[in-house]
């Protein structure tokens, strides 16, 4: 989707609201509206979110700095799962549910660029390997034993845990499974409800697999959408580039982990990508932490895409991303959680390690990224990684409705000194008081709506329990 160049008053004005600038020292209009009833399944309801203290658009147009940020009264408009308007005193339209945001923060979603939520059944597992003891141990040992009912409740329980605390869309970095598993994770995703984006990968024979999942089971949902995820080597030219021909006749970015340990250079992944075609644009690398000078320059010269999970490489002892060299070659980057190793689902931890890693590493307090580039990365910043800057990322009216609502009027959080930055420092996913998913509410008042939290636990424990005994 394109949107025409429009004025920052016409933007702010969004549909039928009173711009910023000449709302500018007008008192907010109380709410009068009685509250609307519950939402139906499956449908969005017209939402005002009424008179935040402070709301960080992602879009310079709208507002203040980087971030684009309002303060003092700001509403929100959401209407047919889109940003229908952002100013101050907008009329409440008939029938809206008004959520009061006073003393609230509002922003965009959060954008996990890279998971495997099926990781869900090896939480905590192999604790004292690093990567490749944990891919031997719990990863590659795990996976096969997974019958596929049981793979709709780890990955089901995971979705859950991801929208709880913020992440309105994952992308999930799939391996290759059978098309019956398959379908019944694709359906964990889609009852969970976020937006995600599905990443598969094939050998050999079943890469028709690629084509039948994405055109039976992605295609179909409105929040859905498809990558190719490879193993990038020099030693498996022949398959990589196979899976990049049906990425370019399916027009889908590739989706790699790239040199994330140092054993892995001798794979030549960054080499292997190149030949077959696929390092530009249409890439996104995850991990990319043992990246010499030359293959910073080369991801920026060719505006290849990057994944940074900070937790997981931690966990690990993998080592830490040359976060502050690609950003200087001008190369899009945001942020993953990464699967069973991440340990957490919680974007504000996940941010403040992308902080604290290269100011410890560098001693140096202003190194990107700074945190209106952390938090820029974890929602815009994702968004651009995957092309989907068009349709999510910030506040701008037309774009789809994820939203989240925080109360910084607790214990961690408060008291008010400079928000921005305690986002960040002090934030937590019970600070998010409401989740919107293109225009649906997933969570309401700390809750997630319509969900029975403990049968999904115990669903999970169950599957657990399959595959010990398998």
């Amino acid at each position: 989707m394109n949107f025409p160049k429009i004025s920052r008053r016409r933007v702010l004005a969004g549909l039928g609201s009173v711009p910023l600038a000449a709302a500018a020292g007008t008192p907010v209009r109380r709410c009068t509206a009685p509250p609307a009833p519950p939402e139906p399944d499956g449908t969005r309801r017209t939402t005002l979110i009424r008179g935040a203290d402070q709301v960080l658009t992602m879009d310079p147009a709208l507002g203040d700095g980087l971030l684009g940020t309002l303060e003092d009264g700001v509403d929100v408009l959401l209407r047919e799962g889109t940003i229908a308007a952002v100013g101050r005193g907008l009329d409440v339209p008939h029938g809206a549910r008004v959520i009061d945001a006073r003393g609230r923060l509002v922003l965009p979603g959060f954008v996990d660029l890279h998971n495997h939520l099926w990781q869900s059944s090896i939480r905590g597992g192999c604790a004292d390997q690093d990567l490749n003891g944990w891919l031997a141990a719990c990863n590659r040992a795990t996976l096969p034993k997974i019958h596929p009912d049981d793979m709709y409740r780890f990955v089901h329980l995971a979705a859950l845990d991801a929208l709880q605390t913020g992440v309105t869309t994952v992308v999930d970095w799939v391996h290759a499974i059978p098309y019956d598993t398959s379908e019944r994770y694709v359906r964990a995703l889609d009852d969970a409800g976020l937006r995600f984006v599905y990443a598969m990968t094939q050998n050999g024979a079943d890469r028709h697999l690629i084509r039948e999942v994405k055109k039976d089971f992605i295609d179909p949902l409105p929040l859905a959408s498809a990558q190719v995820s490879v193993h990038a080597s020099r030693s498996g030219i022949k398959d990589l580039r196979q899976l990049h021909e049906v990425a370019r006749e399916l027009d889908l970015m590739v989706n790699s982990h790239v040199l994330e340990h140092r054993d892995d250079r001798k794979d030549e992944q960054i080499r292997a990508l190149r030949e077959v075609g696929a390092f530009g644009p249409r890439l996104l690398m995850n991990h990319a932490v043992h990246l010499t000078d030359e293959e910073i320059a080369l991801t920026g010269d060719h505006d290849v895409r990057v994944a940074h999970c900070p937790l997981s490489n931690m966990r690990l002892a993998s080592g830490i991303m040359p976060l502050p060299a690609l950003h200087r070659h001008g190369v899009r980057a945001g942020l993953g959680h990464d699967g069973g190793t991440n340990d957490t689902s919680d974007m504000f931890a996940l941010m403040k390690a992308a902080v604290g890693l290269q100011r410890a590493r560098h001693e140096d307090a202003g190194v990107h990224p700074t945190i209106p580039a952390v938090l820029r990365m974890a929602t815009l910043g994702g968004a651009e990684c995957i092309g989907m800057a068009d349709r999510i990322g910030s506040l701008t009216p037309g774009k789809r409705a994820d939203v989240l609502v925080l109360d910084p009027g607790t214990l961690n959080f408060a008291p008010r000194y400079d928000w921005t930055s305690q986002i960040v420092l002090n934030g937590q996913p019970p600070n998010l008081s409401h989740v919107f998913v293109d225009g649906r509410l997933r969570k309401e008042r700390g809750e997630l709506a319509g969900v029975d939290t403990a049968r999904v636990v115990r669903e999970a424990e169950r599957a657990a329990a399959h595959v010990r005994a398998g």
